[in-house]
């Protein structure tokens, strides 16, 4: 109970911050944005917004791991990941799109990396979409970006969408085999699908088996 007490009261807190932040941002004071945003990356990794453009994703969840119960870093990655997303805001609002990028790309790993591990409608309704930050980026995006991507479309379902980040990869590395035998076996799943899954996911079963000709096709001789 102490635990989600604490759990509860850290996220009431952090949706008040938040509240503050967007209000900064919606009467472009970008310099107070700025500061509260910076106060709120220091409660969660003991570090301002310019360190966390520095740090590795992985960096960053084991400083989310240092204080407070283990049941709660879920829920510190997620507003993490909001932050990282408000960051990205206040960059592109400021001119500064390589360093607004930075902070997307980091704010959609995480993102993606926490929906694999769950419940994807068990999140609070403060947490940026994927499909959100995918239309702010600009492309190309980065080869582990689509690769992330196409196993999240695939786990909820989005099949059309999967094979899209697939060939996406492909387009990139055309001659890379370990990407062909990682399709092949997306397209091997798909069709254990039923007509009406595949259907409903925009990738009817003629398209899944005319993929998976075209990626054979691409096997190097």
């Amino acid at each position: 109970m102490i635990r989600r007490d604490y759990i509860l009261r850290m996220i009431e807190e952090f949706v008040r911050a938040l509240a503050r932040i967007n209000a900064l941002k919606k009467g472009q004071q970008w310099q107070e944005a700025s500061a509260a945003l910076d106060e709120e990356f220091k409660q969660l990794i003991a570090d301002g917004a310019p360190a966390v453009g520095r740090l590795s994703e992985t960096e960053l969840l084991a400083r989310l791991m240092q204080e407070g119960p283990t049941q709660a870093v879920r829920d510190k990655t997620l507003m993490l990941t909001t932050l990282l997303a408000e960051a990205g805001d206040l960059a592109a609002a400021q001119a500064r799109p390589a360093e607004s990028r930075e902070y997307y790309l980091k704010a959609l790993h995480l993102l993606l990396d926490t929906l694999s591990r769950g419940d994807v409608l068990d999140f609070p309704e403060f947490v940026p979409k994927v499909e959100g930050i995918v239309t702010t980026l600009a492309a190309p995006l980065p080869m582990r970006t689509h690769a992330l991507l196409m196993q999240h479309y695939e786990r909820t379902g989005e099949f059309a969408k999967a094979e899209d980040a697939l060939f996406a990869l492909l387009d990139a590395e055309p001659d890379n085999n370990a990407i062909i035998e990682f399709g092949t076996a997306f397209y091997h799943r798909l069709l254990t699908k039923n007509d009406a899954a595949l259907q409903e996911a925009r990738l009817p079963r003629a398209e899944v088996e005319e993929g998976l000709k075209e990626i054979q096709r691409r096997r190097p001789m």
